[in-house]
């Protein structure tokens, strides 16, 4: 058994990744990690900012164009296995930035995440709530674990 398995097995590390918008979707992810409420941590649940140590990537925000290439680059540092995890209306959908101009879609925005890297849970909501975002990483799991 490899150390990086050993690891695995025993501590999830999470990437957040910010892509655009308001940034409520991050207030609450980063809330359910770290605070005293939830404290994910107690479960071995990290937040990493270096893509080589994380095991689930979590997207936040309508992918703009200005972040759509940097997110391909932070998802193929990532080693393998991995899940990704988007996370909010606009992770989804683009949000309310999906229709800037009324009818006509933004020319900032390149898409809904799964537009741009494959996407192995979706957590909806605005901001998303911390219950969902511990289901959505909990529903990932099971890419990393079973990969072995």
């Amino acid at each position: 058994m490899s150390l990086k398995s050993y690891s695995r097995g025993r501590a999830v590390h999470v990437m957040l990744v910010y892509t655009g918008g308001c940034n409520g979707c991050d207030i609450e992810i980063v809330n359910c990690i770290l605070s005293p409420k939830f404290d994910a941590e107690q479960y071995k649940v990290f937040l990493t900012w270096n893509p080589r140590e994380a095991d689930v990537l979590v997207v936040t925000g309508p992918v703009t164009k200005h972040n759509e290439q940097p997110l391909r680059e932070i998802y193929n540092a990532i080693p393998e296995p991995k899940a990704v995890v988007a996370a909010g209306a606009c992770a989804l959908m683009g949000g309310v930035y999906k229709n800037c101009h009324g009818d006509i879609p933004s020319e900032e925005i390149a898409g809904p995440v799964d537009n741009i890297i494959p996407v192995d849970a979706k957590v909806p909501g605005c901001a998303v709530r911390p219950q969902d975002i511990v289901a959505g990483l909990v529903s990932a799991l099971p890419l990393l674990l079973n990969a072995d």
